[in-house]
């Protein structure tokens, strides 16, 4: 298909107005809402994530799958709605989107999903809380995530904290390299680590303002490049011990593989064991760097707006 099917999008009137004024506008993942925190925090941090969004001077789109449609940005009855689902809503990443959309389920949205509605839509600009990546163990199961290739032909600037840090962060940083995606790392040179702030290996380019990232952006796909990557550390204040986490992400590993959990239950399980082992200090974390995430973002999509 020559042209994206625009025809399977229902964009919110508020984020259609700004794409047609040409103000700046975020996309928002909905899988962070639907399989990344319980009910009712999942859907307070939703509010509270678009409310950064609008103080940073954009508008919010949150991005998910519903009654057989691709929706770009939800109104606050359509947030609760998915919010409520939780788990019981289906996780969609590009190879589901056909089957969701003609099924009519309520799906969240995925990074690689994301990305791709975004770009549908004309929005250049993404903030979520960790992307996914190369699993530990992928040697022997092959699991990595879409959201890599994704990257590699979607032309969407991500914002985030890094890839989960349950996940083997230098093989994510080699198939990244691999697949031709430039990965920023915003006034740091080591790639975040999701909860924590250094994952021990350096980034190769740093920048320190959204100006100069909404540049290199504009560059990259005025090259023909697919999506840019921007690392943004999780605030020091609310970052958890690098060493602490890791044990305590080991563990929920071992649960998961005991478990016999595999493919697109692993994130969920992983990061739900982790806020039992730490007693909520990892959630408080996500909900955290999520919002720094998108305060970042705002400032991209800004001054892309601007150029």
């Amino acid at each position: 298909m020559s042209t994206p099917p625009t025809d399977l999008l229902t964009i919110l009137p508020d984020v259609a107005a700004a794409l047609a004024d040409g103000r700046p506008v975020v996309a928002l993942e909905s899988t962070i809402v639907t399989h990344g925190m319980p009910f009712p925090q999942n859907l307070e941090t939703a509010r509270a994530v678009e409310a950064v969004v609008r103080a940073g001077g954009a508008v919010p789109a949150t991005i998910a799958i519903a009654d057989g449609r691709i929706h770009v940005g939800l109104d606050d009855g359509g947030l609760a709605r998915i919010a409520a689902a939780g788990p019981a809503a289906a996780k969609a990443s590009r190879r589901d989107l056909a089957v969701l959309l003609a099924a009519g389920a309520i799906a969240g949205t995925t990074v690689a999903t994301t990305m791709m509605a975004a770009a549908m839509a004309g929005i250049r600009v993404f903030a979520t809380g960790g992307i996914g990546g190369v699993h530990r163990g992928a040697e022997a199961t092959f699991d990595v995530s879409a959201d890599l290739m994704e990257f590699a032909r979607t032309p969407v600037a991500v914002v985030c904290a890094g890839a989960k840090s349950i996940l083997d962060l230098p093989k994510t940083l080699e198939v990244l390299e691999t697949e031709g995606v430039p990965v920023i790392g915003y006034r740091t040179g080591v790639f975040p680590a999701f909860f924590s702030r250094d994952s021990g290996a350096a980034v190769p380019h740093r920048l320190d303002t959204a100006a100069e990232i909404a540049r290199v952006a504009a560059l990259h796909w005025r090259l023909g490049g697919g999506g840019v990557l921007v690392g943004n550390p999780i605030p020091e204040a609310d970052a958890l011990p690098a060493a602490e986490i890791e044990a305590e992400i080991a563990a929920a590993v071992a649960d998961a593989a005991a478990a016999g959990i595999r493919g697109k239950d692993v994130t969920p399980f992983l990061l739900a064991r982790i806020v039992t082992l730490t007693a909520g200090r990892s959630l408080a974390a996500n909900i955290a760097l999520v919002k720094n995430n998108a305060a970042l973002a705002a400032e991209i999509a800004g001054s892309l707006a601007a150029a």
